[in-house]
């Protein structure tokens, strides 16, 4: 795509013969006024990563810190109790319907 990386204003423009191009690629049927739009949107998200590269790295890992609770054994449930609301339960498990 044509792009300059002068950062001059044209930085994100996009060429609607290129979005033709690839639109030809992906078998997509476009005529001039979408061709148009998708160029603008195009240089929209070309101008959007543009602005992350001027986003400064971190240079350094932050300390993490665990902010979840402990976890703690307790008891579960037993099979009769888990399969007692289901709809349909065969040999002890869950009985869904069949898929094909």
């Amino acid at each position: 795509m044509t792009t300059t990386d002068e950062g001059g204003d044209d930085a994100g423009v996009v060429d609607p013969d290129e979005v033709r191009h690839v639109a030809e690629l992906a078998r997509v049927d476009l005529d001039d006024e979408e061709a148009a739009v998708f160029a603008e949107q195009f240089a929209d998200v070309l101008d959007y990563f543009a602005a992350l590269d001027e986003v400064p790295e971190v240079t350094d890992d932050p300390d993490l810190v665990n902010v979840m609770r402990a976890d703690e054994v307790r008891d579960g449930l037993t099979q009769e109790e888990a399969l007692a609301n289901a709809p349909d339960s065969e040999a002890g498990f869950f009985k869904g319907p069949r898929v094909s």
